[in-house]
């Protein structure tokens, strides 16, 4: 029996629990926050406030950092440097250099696994998605388009300040509700050559961030990528990623897999499960990308995502930001 605690009793922290609690192989036996009103959060776990305490007293396999993105790269150094793994909350770091930081702890303990929570590779309309395009039955991608718009108010902001500023949150929308999407344009289109973005605020929040974003993304092999997220909505509507392909077009909205025909039908291939509640627009997936993670430990496998798998999502990020400030397309490393 695998022993798991979860560092950090925000929002997030309610789909993490549930998953390790329902895993026959786990068991939940400690959990951590500052704040001492969360003590009876999780009956008949250990509490503490101090994460280095809790490392020290308890004989743990497993660590879930579901803190805010500034904490995410100490707290998972300090736990692989404890032998224990670490399955991470999205986004990998504050930005690329945070991220690399991440990279080469993860080299440097090849022993411990750091699985980072990008659950939307799991849905199962992504997964078809992906059979189709790597099975060549379609040609190749010559175009992808990813759209995210949400809502948030300007009390999401104010209820947790970290949120609004760059020095704690690495970014916005892009960080915080979009990087799920770049992250599956990048494994659909493959390595990236240049990216040209710009970034903006639409709200009169008073925040640092940025609540919107758009990007012209070009990739190594000839596909063309359209990018835009925004906070500025009315609702959180469905993501929408579209893949265009030599001979066919796929399209991912309201969590079905659909292929457009040549008379502009929709063939449904698949939907994903719902996530029950207000917050159906997560998805699903948590369970099963923590149970993946769980089997790697279980036998030292490594099929999960792992640091040098998130670095690409971050480092797009981050040239998005830098072209909008220098105003003309960044070059992507590597």
């Amino acid at each position: 029996m695998l022993k798991a605690a979860v560092i950090g009793l925000g929002d997030i922290s309610k789909i993490h629990i549930p998953a390790i609690q329902a895993n026959p192989n786990t068991e939940l036996v400690a959990v951590c926050d500052i704040n001492e009103s969360l003590k009876d959060t999780v009956p008949g776990v250990n509490f503490y406030t101090d994460y280095h305490e809790m490392l020290e007293k308890e004989a743990l396999d497993c660590v879930h950092n579901c803190l805010p993105h500034y904490l995410h790269y100490p707290v998972t150094k300090a736990c692989v440097e404890k032998g224990v793994h670490v399955f991470q909350e999205k986004p990998l770091g504050l930005n690329a250099e945070e991220g690399q930081a991440l990279v080469k702890l993860e080299n440097e303990h090849s022993d411990i696994k750091i699985g980072v929570c990008l659950q939307n590779r799991y849905n199962e309309t992504f997964e078809t998605l992906l059979e189709i395009v790597k099975s060549g039955e379609y040609g190749k991608v010559t175009g992808v388009k990813g759209l995210v718009a949400w809502f948030r108010p300007k009390a999401y902001y104010d209820a947790k300040p970290w949120r609004g500023k760059m020095e704690l949150a690495g970014g916005g929308v892009m960080i915080n509700q979009a990087l799920h999407t770049i992250d599956l344009m990048q494994l659909i289109g493959g390595e990236i050559d240049s990216i040209k973005g710009s970034i903006n605020q639409l709200l009169d929040y008073g925040i640092e961030v940025e609540d919107t974003a758009s990007a012209h993304i070009h990739f190594k092999h000839g596909a063309k990528g359209l990018f835009f997220a925004t906070n500025a909505n009315a609702e959180n509507s469905s993501v929408e990623l579209e893949v265009l392909l030599e001979k066919g077009k796929f399209n991912i909205k309201d969590s079905i897999l659909v292929r457009v025909t040549e008379e502009s039908k929709k063939e449904v291939l698949v939907e994903d499960a719902k996530l029950p509640g207000a917050k159906f627009y997560y998805g699903a997936s948590h369970f099963k990308t923590i149970n993946q993670f769980y089997q790697c430990i279980l036998q030292n496998s490594h099929d999960y995502v792992h640091a040098k798998d998130a670095f690409v999502s971050i480092s797009m990020i981050d040239a998005i930001r830098k072209s909008s400030e220098i105003k003309q397309a960044v070059k992507m490393e590597g």
